[in-house]
């Protein structure tokens, strides 16, 4: 049977016991916490860059018709033929787009969102120095309305490209592959321009805001792919 002395040194022991035992329970507490924190964060992140991509994606869509219908006369037109060698390519075989690393599918993303916006402000340019004499009256009124439109997506494609650039300087360095995929090239254009090097021009808007309507899907599907790749 155990003294009373006997008991009182058990009780100390426990009670010193416990109290060691405490700061390791609450350290593996916050450490858990931190890494369900730590990834919550960049799920959310991936999931409003997706929502950006979709809204940007809706606003091209409606800058597709506009122009079609201001610059060829034809809201409905469409010439998928038609191809410009400085844009990205927009077809992937799947295991070879499944197999790109998280590292991999941000840069490129980087890569391919700076080239449509510096076609984008060609575009842009070239249409304020075109249509600079003729800014009068109802046609002028469309064409500030039309460059207002491109101006809008290139500040939706910088706000994606800086949610990359984000995203890319939170991954952890170790994960990178210095030989990673190269920045995506084209074949030869089979598009000829006509000989109206006018209509030429404006035709080459068509094929940007039609390939980065198209390449804003492939960019979704890509932040879809990066979401679901953090499990909570």
């Amino acid at each position: 049977m155990m003294s009373h002395v006997d008991f009182d040194d058990y009780l100390l022991q426990m009670t010193v016991w416990w109290r060691s035992l405490f700061p390791l329970c609450y350290i593996l507490s916050c450490v858990q916490l931190y890494c369900a924190s730590s990834q919550v964060p960049q799920k959310a992140k991936y999931n409003y860059s997706l929502r950006l991509t979709r809204l940007t994606r809706t606003g091209v869509q409606r800058l597709l018709n506009t122009y079609n219908e201001q610059q060829l006369g034809n809201k409905d037109f469409e010439n998928r033929s038609l191809r410009l060698s400085s844009l990205p390519l927009l077809s992937t075989e799947f295991d070879s787009w499944l197999r790109l690393t998280d590292w991999e599918r941000l840069r490129t993303a980087s890569w391919d969102l700076h080239t449509y916006w510096d076609m984008l402000e060609r575009k842009r340019k070239q249409l304020e120095g075109a249509e600079g004499e003729q800014m009068a009256g109802q046609q002028g009124q469309s064409t500030m309305t039309l460059l207002q439109s491109i101006k809008n997506i290139q500040l939706d494609l910088r706000d994606l490209m800086k949610q990359v650039s984000f995203q890319m300087s939170h991954m952890n360095s170790s994960s990178v592959n210095p030989t990673a995929s190269t920045p995506s090239q084209n074949p030869p254009p089979s598009y000829q321009p006509p000989s109206n090097l006018t209509w030429a021009s404006r035709v080459e808007g068509y094929i940007i805001l039609r390939d980065l309507n198209l390449y804003l899907i492939k960019l979704a599907r890509d932040f879809l792919l990066l979401a679901s790749k953090i499990q909570l």
